[in-house]
């Protein structure tokens, strides 16, 4: 039995998020430079979308761009921003061909303005498909986030909007970039790496977390397929005993 022969379509995850981590030691692996990683790794964001959304996936959401990732060395950064731009538009058949809407979180004002304008651009011209929502996570920080959740939370409770005691985990999550769509059930994080890096802390708190050594430029569709088949593997208790969702 193929590994996708083994995933039960009625118990899938509605929201994987990925970390996609490794095209840089991808790359030097191969005695190229990091760039060169970075480029092979936008042909494995192609792939498991396709098959993400093929799956039957409603939300896939992708670490492209950190807020901590303007720290990289500068033609590093701009050799992103290049590909960014060289990609966005690019993408628009393929978004399209598969019905997968584009949508983006974090502080984009704060991109160059040209990738700040084709991105607004994509998302508009894929708005209508409805099969999968894309989420691409730019200029993001899980901290900048929340904190600006609690500045706009703030005017909100001066003009009387809501009341101090209104304020539970529903409303807060509504004022969080991705209060559009559920939380992330499973977390998927390539190349080995074994940490969050700031990365939906809020919405992740009951995610299944998924770390293999593959380096994101090798993670295809077969390895996507490995890591649906170990969460369904799970038993997801939300605090709960094993006995009690027996009953």
């Amino acid at each position: 039995m193929s590994l996708k022969e083994k995933i039960n379509i009625d118990k899938l995850p509605a929201h994987v998020a990925i970390i996609m981590d490794g095209n840089g030691r991808w790359a030097m692996k191969q005695g190229e430079d990091r760039v060169f990683g970075h480029h092979k790794g936008v042909d494995a964001v192609r792939e498991i979308a396709e098959t993400a959304a093929e799956l039957g996936i409603e939300y896939l959401t992708l670490y492209t761009f950190s807020t901590e990732n303007w720290n990289r060395p500068q033609n590093e950064v701009d050799a992103l921003m290049s590909l960014f731009v060289e990609t966005i538009e690019k993408e628009i058949p393929t978004l399209n061909k598969n019905n997968i809407r584009l949508n983006a979180i974090g502080n984009l004002k704060g991109l160059p303005a040209e990738n700040y304008s084709r991105l607004i651009n994509t998302m508009e011209q894929t708005s209508a498909n409805d099969r999968m929502t894309l989420t691409l996570a730019l200029n993001y920080s899980s901290r900048w986030e929340i904190i600006n959740a609690v500045k706009s939370i703030i005017p909100d409770l001066g003009a009387n909007k809501i009341k101090n005691d209104d304020i539970d985990e529903e409303t807060f999550a509504k004022y969080l970039n991705t209060s559009n769509m559920p939380d992330p059930e499973l977390l998927i994080r390539t190349s080995g790496e074994m940490r969050i890096s700031n990365y939906l802390l809020w919405q992740i708190a009951y995610a299944e977390l998924y770390f293999t050594p593959i380096l994101w430029p090798d993670f295809g569709e077969e390895d996507f397929y490995e890591a649906i088949v170990d969460y369904q593997s799970r038993e997801r208790r939300f605090g709960m005993t094993s006995e009690q969702l027996k009953h």
